[in-house]
């Protein structure tokens, strides 16, 4: 009788957590698997998939230079895009970490383009901001500096979507902020009764006890960096242009798995864009004893 009891406490908790379990299986394990047995096949959507053993990876690495302007690209805009969208929430976080009455309102209206900024609706906003009659042509024009041509030079236009990557910043500014609520006013106090300005508190108290804090929105801003599409997609009309300035390495995959056909070697793409966003994480974790301090660890 007790055995049964167990059984059916444990059939009722399976019960309850098949629902993930299932999701799991079926969308994410079985599907990875899948997908990497087909990096090593030559497959079409139309026909089964042949073996070709590393022949796609192969081509990856030594026949394919826009493979590598992809890559080239993404560490441009991951390594561009991701510190200054941090240094940027910070500082929107220092400033709303007051008294003020309307701070709610302010984080609300700060966090919204987090929420919708991946969205087709902002890119095609932002592509049409960018626009030779848009919105920055004209403040540039405005001031004496002249348009910029953000559709016609490769360099502009990842400026471009560097600059929309950064407006994206609303989630980091809100985790900062809970970062810098729990840091002792106590601690400022003292620092301030020992002399130090404000650039000492920020670099000797601010900074140091946010370390965890940045390490966390520095490894999820990479991961999410890495796996942008949908803003290079809208603004460059699907194309990467112009000089596949925009190609950033998802918009490349998705040409090669969705317009061209090559499910196998779009498969291995996504097989090295996990193998390279397994090494970085990797690294700044190995990195981080030398510039994260733990409370619970005496700062080592």
């Amino acid at each position: 009788m007790r055995q049964y009891s167990s059984l059916r406490r444990n059939l009722t908790g399976y019960a309850f957590i098949s629902p993930f379990i299932i999701g799991f299986l079926g969308f994410t394990l079985i599907p990875m698997f899948v997908s990497l047995y087909m990096s090593f096949t030559s497959y079409n959507l139309f026909t089964s998939p042949r073996w070709i053993g590393l022949d796609n990876y192969t081509k990856m690495f030594f026949d394919d230079p826009k493979y590598w302007n992809s890559v080239k690209v993404t560490f441009l805009y991951v390594f561009i895009g991701v510190p200054l969208r941090l240094v940027f929430a910070l500082f929107v976080a220092m400033i709303l970490n007051t008294g003020s009455r309307m701070v709610g309102t302010y984080r609300t209206l700060y966090y919204l383009p987090s929420i919708i900024g991946g969205s087709v609706a902002v890119s095609i906003m932002w592509r049409n901001l960018f626009s030779n009659e848009g919105v920055i042509n004209s403040a540039l024009t405005a001031i004496g500096v002249g348009p910029i041509s953000w559709f016609g030079d490769p360099n502009a236009s990842l400026v471009m979507l560097i600059s929309l990557s950064v407006w994206q910043f609303g989630s980091s500014m809100l985790i900062f902020l809970a970062g810098l609520k729990n840091i002792s006013p106590e601690m400022y106090e003292a620092a301030g009764v020992d002399g130090a300005n404000p650039v000492r508190k920020f670099f000797g108290i601010t900074l140091p006890l946010l370390s965890p804090i940045i390490l966390f929105n520095l490894i999820m801003q990479t991961i999410g960096a890495f796996m942008t599409f949908v803003p290079a997609y809208i603004i460059s009309k699907g194309e990467g242009g112009p000089m596949d300035g925009t190609m950033l390495y998802s918009l490349y995959l998705f040409r090669q798995a969705f317009m061209f056909n090559n499910m196998g070697y779009a498969s291995a793409m996504a097989w090295i864009m996990l193998i390279m966003i397994g090494i970085l994480t990797v690294a700044v974790f190995l990195t981080s004893k030398f510039w994260v301090f733990y409370e619970s660890e005496g700062g080592k």
